[in-house]
């Protein structure tokens, strides 16, 4: 029962908040679904942090698809052999959790030691910031320090297979009883992350800024000294 509620269950219930959650913000929330930027309040850090994590995030998702998303057989097809797969995931993702992890604990670092930025900053967004932090962190761990000093983990075989039979409705939850119990907790922390999106600003990462190169700058005076023309 606890591997049905785990690798059933369970994902299907986050994704569906997830779904539901993003609907009716965007239905009836659309004001807040912007992440409102902090760089008044402080810059040298958000400068570093948050190109770091951002970039990085994009990396770690790109390789998140190839690995979960992209059959196995595929690569081979392909010619690509396990070692040289594993060495270019190896490398590729540890760089890329490096960044997100580093951008994260500067960004956080960042909220908690600015008042400004604290002040403008809830709950919600240090419970997404930390959650995706230890997602991150236990991520890259597995990718540099499991799968370099244990074994490079051929979850293709297993947590791919698994993924891509919850997106068919069709879920093979027994390919996850034998998963690695770290990659297991990673998995279902990430599905909890989903669970938490529509309810914190990580929800601006559905939005595409198509009309961003057009828009009017926005424009900023301060009051000080400011004298009105007659």
């Amino acid at each position: 029962m606890a591997d049905i509620f785990w690798w059933v269950v369970f994902p299907y219930i986050t994704l569906t908040v997830m779904i539901v959650g993003l609907l009716y913000r965007f239905a009836f929330h659309q004001v807040s679904w912007t992440a409102p930027s902090t760089e008044l309040f402080e810059k040298k850090a958000l400068r570093i942090g948050s190109p770091l994590f951002h970039y990085g995030i994009v990396f770690a998702f790109i390789g998140h698809i190839m690995g979960v998303m992209i059959p196995r057989g595929v690569y081979e097809a392909l010619g690509v052999t396990d070692e040289l797969y594993h060495f270019f995931a190896i490398a590729g993702g540890g760089i890329a959790g490096l960044m997100v992890v580093a951008g994260l604990v500067i960004l956080l670092i960042r909220k908690l030691a600015n008042r400004r930025v604290s002040v403008h900053s809830s709950f919600a967004d240090y419970f997404s910031v930390i959650l995706v932090l230890v997602i991150a962190a236990m991520g890259t761990y597995m990718t540099l320090v499991y799968n370099i000093t244990v074994t490079a983990y051929e979850y293709r075989t297993t947590i791919g297979p698994w993924f891509r039979s919850l997106l068919a409705f069709q879920p093979r939850y027994q390919l996850m009883r034998d998963v690695p119990l770290l990659f297991q907790v990673h998995v279902i922390a990430a599905f909890l992350l989903f669970a938490v999106i529509p309810f914190t600003k990580l929800v601006h990462m559905f939005s595409f800024p198509a009309r961003y190169p057009a828009r009017a700058p926005q424009q900023y005076r301060s009051r000080d000294g400011y004298k009105r023309r007659t």
